[in-house]
């Protein structure tokens, strides 16, 4: 019977995460992209400098900057070191590149979704804030389509609970744990007859982990923020200095391996010889995992820039804009082009983070006790971040729901604390595929909404940069120095 269940599951999680969806995020960023003439290129330069300078008297609950690194910590996690891992191994050198593809269109939607974010969004007197896909379906497309942002809110509540933001974090957390410091199970003790034995850094790990996710939970938002933007840029910088240092040392190599890595993404065979698959398996591995990264399509990050203290739309939707390029195409590509040059995708018995680990050990010039520790640190702070991330992603799900019954979300947060600490103990294979499967149906009523109210996002775009333009050319002044004073107006100009 269960076998029969989880052949099912599996059918429809490999349906979900499949051709179809990856050709309906595909096709809106590449829509997006052309409808707003590559907006990801001519502002990017724009957006970083926002993305650092916060916006005074906006409305919201947390400063733009906050609220980006409140997205980023949803989204910089075991996907960037594991999951880059699995693509390349999978589909590979190949898939890099198409996980650089897809990151750049996907920027372009991440635009989008933080720009209708803010447009849509609901702010109490008291300053708290809810946004996200399900009040851009429900405000922007009517009142019409409520039940499909209700779908989208259920979807968005069970991948928090039982997927990306538990279960998979922690057991990411627990196993480079438990690897670095009992990997031969020295030291284990049995918990119940029904569980097994486990590894004391296994349980010491979700001890520690469950009180560090409790006290951070219970301060709400803000707090999440607060701890979000100094760990997440502080890790992020770390794991950048130390891919940066394996680059360096292997600099002699880098050429052949962006050669190796283009090469295999369009002509496979000639680098695999045919043993990894052909180039729909390397772009089907590429893109998949890039969207799994930085989650461009699924409607996740405009629930974070709903909360952001602006009054402009589209400030936010640049600001959002570049959490995808730091996540996919600095991290995931320092990542990918480590495992590259080292061959450590080559390696036979080595799978998901091993091979990273592989990548760091013997491409950097440390011991490889020392980097191991590095990768692992970073590992457990991304996942640590993630697992808060998708707590207030799900809490705002529920809230919306529950019609703002503050109540549930209470309740649930404890629930969410729970699953946390049993977390490292679920090795039920269904869970995580019914966790797979629902990550993948909330990009479904999110990209319909992008693809219903794309006119919207490009006229509002227009509008911002063309009253822009106009009184920079008649004040003979600075474009960007006329966007800044704009967005401390009460009101955007396009709204």
């Amino acid at each position: 019977m269960w076998t029969s269940i989880n052949q099912a599951l599996n059918i429809i999680d490999n349906f979900v995460w499949g051709v179809p969806l990856m050709v309906l995020i595909i096709a809106g960023g590449l829509l997006l992209t052309i409808r707003l003439g590559l907006l990801q290129i001519r502002k990017l330069p724009l957006a970083l400098k926002w993305m650092l300078q916060n916006e005074e008297g906006g409305k919201g609950e947390i400063s733009s900057f906050s609220a980006l690194c409140t997205a980023l910590s949803a989204t910089i996690g075991t996907g960037n070191i594991v999951g880059v891992a699995t693509a390349v191994c999978a589909g590979g050198p190949g898939a890099l590149f198409w996980m650089v593809v897809a990151a750049f269109l996907g920027m372009a939607t991440k635009y989008s979704e933080g720009l209708l974010a803010v447009k849509y969004r609901t702010v109490a007197e008291d300053g708290h804030s809810l946004g996200g896909p399900f009040y851009y379906i429900e405000l922007g497309m009517g009142k019409n389509f409520k039940w499909l942002a209700k779908i989208f809110a259920f979807f968005g509540v069970c991948v928090g609970l039982f997927g990306i933001g538990t279960f998979s974090q922690v057991n990411g957390i627990s196993s480079a744990v438990h690897g670095f410091f009992d990997p031969n199970d020295a030291f284990t003790v049995k918990i119940l007859p029904f569980l097994g034995e486990y590894s004391w850094s296994v349980i010491i790990a979700s001890l520690i982990l469950s009180f560090c996710v409790a006290a951070v939970l219970i301060g709400g938002v803000k707090r999440i923020a607060s701890v979000s933007q100094i760990i997440v840029p502080f890790m992020a910088v770390i794991y950048f200095v130390f891919a940066v240092i394996l680059i360096c040392c292997n600099i002699t190599k880098v050429p052949a391996a962006f050669a190796t890595i283009v090469t295999a993404a369009f002509s496979p065979k000639a680098i695999t010889g045919g043993a990894v698959g052909s180039m729909l398996i390397a772009m089907q591995k590429g893109v998949a995992r890039g969207i799994f990264s930085n989650e461009a399509g699924l409607g996740s990050a405009p629930i974070a820039a709903a909360a952001a203290q602006t009054n402009s739309p589209v400030r936010q939707g640049l600001v959002s804009m570049t959490g995808t390029f730091i996540d996919t195409i600095i991290i995931c590509t320092l990542t990918g082009l480590s495992i590259v040059l080292t061959g450590a995708w080559q390696v036979e018995g080595l799978e998901g983070v091993q091979v990273t680990t592989y990548a760091f050990q013997h491409g950097l010039p440390f011991p490889a006790q020392f980097s191991s520790f590095i990768l692992m640190l970073c590992l457990v702070f991304f996942a640590f971040t993630t697992i808060l991330g998708w707590d207030y992603y799900s809490e705002r799900c529920l809230e919306y729901l529950s019609g703002g019954n503050m109540k549930h979300v209470k309740i649930f947060r404890w629930i969410y604390i729970l699953a946390v600490f049993i977390g490292p103990y679920m090795t039920v294979s269904a869970v995580w595929t019914i966790a797979d499967i629902f990550n993948g149906l909330m990009a479904i009523p999110n990209m319909i909404a992008l693809f219903a109210l794309s006119g919207v996002i490009v006229k509002e775009t227009r509008a911002f940069f063309q009253h822009a333009k106009e009184e920079a050319l008649a004040e003979h002044r600075s474009f960007e120095e006329v966007c800044e004073e704009n967005l401390n107006e009460e009101e955007a100009p396009a709204n």
